[in-house]
């Protein structure tokens, strides 16, 4: 029987509620509540004493079932949550024969599509997400009318979004005709709708973003809409060390 208390947003975790980072939001509106209580960050609760409740309904361990890692080909008109008070597609649609609570690892936006990670495990979570391991996420993207190379260096150097500089990237221009260009950029930070907000600063339209790679971990040929568990070597490169640089920014 564990005694030693630990934070709330890991418990959270534990318990399938969301991502370390996601169940701090929870918390910051208060949508969380200790032993009657609303919750604050920073918070610590005994896991077999304190009762936790999310948006009013309780929480607990899953004493059933094992850790789970999976990637699932998310298709784009789906929002990456586990539920939706707006009635939209989401995730948790394309996940349900899955028994273990899992939740996204990050985010794809709706309008985006590819490699998203879900898992039960907090800890891998929290290491994948986690701003100093910048891990790369590979995404090929479909941009209108051109991405000139005096802009894509400008991308890669770092744009200013909502007041802050974006982290360098990595931009390769593939092919270009017919008023559109096809580009692969990585980036080592998840910032909300990063790439999308990047191009809007220089009149570039996105009509197409796909994820293909987190790290060393590629998508490969997983059919839109289906999923499948990562490897014990797939894991454990994630939970390790990040893929090297592609190219010279």
């Amino acid at each position: 029987m564990r005694s030693k208390l630990e934070r709330l947003q890991k418990f959270m975790a534990e318990c399938g509620v969301a991502s370390r980072r996601k169940s701090e939001t929870l918390i910051e509106n208060g949508a969380v509540k200790v032993n009657g209580r609303v919750a604050r960050i920073g918070d610590k609760v005994n896991p077999d004493a304190d009762k936790v409740y999310v948006h009013n309904k309780r929480i607990v361990i899953k004493k059933k079932g094992g850790k789970r890692y999976i990637m699932l080909n998310k298709p784009r008109g789906y929002v990456t949550t586990m539920s939706d008070e707006r009635g939209r597609k989401c995730v948790a649609d394309l996940v349900k024969d899955i028994p273990e609570r899992i939740y996204p690892v990050g985010r794809l936006d709706k309008d985006s599509e590819g490699m998203l990670l879900m898992t039960n495990d907090g800890d891998f979570a929290n290491i994948v997400m986690h701003p100093k391991k910048q891990i790369n996420k590979v995404y090929r993207v479909t941009v209108k009318p051109d991405m000139p190379d005096d802009v894509a260096k400008k991308i890669m150097k770092g744009v200013m979004i909502d007041g802050r500089k974006t982290a360098p990237c990595e931009v390769r221009v593939i092919s270009r005709g017919d008023e559109r260009a096809n580009v692969e950029i990585v980036l080592r930070e998840g910032r909300n709708r990063e790439i999308r907000k990047m191009c809007e600063n220089f009149d570039i339209e996105v009509l197409r973003l796909k994820r293909i790679s987190v790290g060393s971990v590629k998508m490969g040929k997983l059919k839109r809409g289906m999923w499948r568990d990562l490897t014990v070597d797939e894991v454990k490169k994630l939970s390790a060390n990040p893929s090297p640089s592609k190219y010279q920014i």
